[in-house]
């Protein structure tokens, strides 16, 4: 390993696809080793946005859907996308709203820039816990969504996240950098309390 780690050259690129959320483009490249390599990149044109949200008496929310590239169902924490041009807080907030009907009081951020599949795309997330909730349905759902909403403790999301219940990455991202926060002393005082009455 050296101090300045040879990069990725690039030769030529072309547009394979395009739409409204993606763009997939074709490279001819140098690698890092010096030999020519072909890579193809698709470039995700909103951030990916999440909220862990804790109700009142120390649940969770969970949202359920038919995924299309697995055909099968997920239960994920509420997440979509929003445009890189505004603060990722306002589109979780509006996450939170159209997907489980919920505003909260209480935001802190739980992970920044984080690289959900770093190989093939350059998705960009960012995540927030959010408490003191109350109902909102201010925004419209999204109309290819047929959405379940679940509650249940914190604790059982962590064993759902663990167990391989919940596969979303997002999702198992943010539930256990919440259980870490949680463990060493990391959250508010009040949010703590809430996710520990249910433990």
């Amino acid at each position: 390993m050296t101090d300045t780690p040879a990069k990725w050259r690039i030769k030529s690129a072309r547009t394979i696809y395009a739409n409204r959320w993606i763009t997939v483009r074709e490279y001819q490249t140098v690698a890092p080793t010096g030999n020519d390599a072909l890579y193809g990149l698709v470039h995700m044109h909103n951030l990916a946005l999440g909220v862990l949200p804790i109700d009142e008496d120390g649940n969770t929310i969970l949202i359920g859907q038919e995924r299309f590239p697995f055909g099968r169902y997920s239960w994920e924490l509420p997440e979509g996308g929003g445009s890189p041009g505004s603060p990722p807080l306002e589109g979780a907030q509006r996450e939170l709203a159209e997907e489980a009907g919920l505003k909260a009081e209480g935001w802190l951020p739980l992970v920044a820039d984080i690289h959900m599949s770093n190989s093939v795309t350059d998705e960009r997330a960012y995540a927030f816990m959010a408490w003191g909730l109350s109902p909102d349905h201010s925004f419209a759902k999204d109309s290819s969504e047929e959405l379940s909403v679940r509650r249940v403790p914190f604790a059982q999301a962590l064993k759902m996240a663990v167990s391989g219940e919940i596969t979303d990455a997002f999702s198992l991202v943010m539930i256990l950098k919440a259980d870490h926060l949680l463990r060493t002393g990391g959250l508010p005082p009040e949010l703590a309390k809430l996710m520990q009455a249910r433990t």
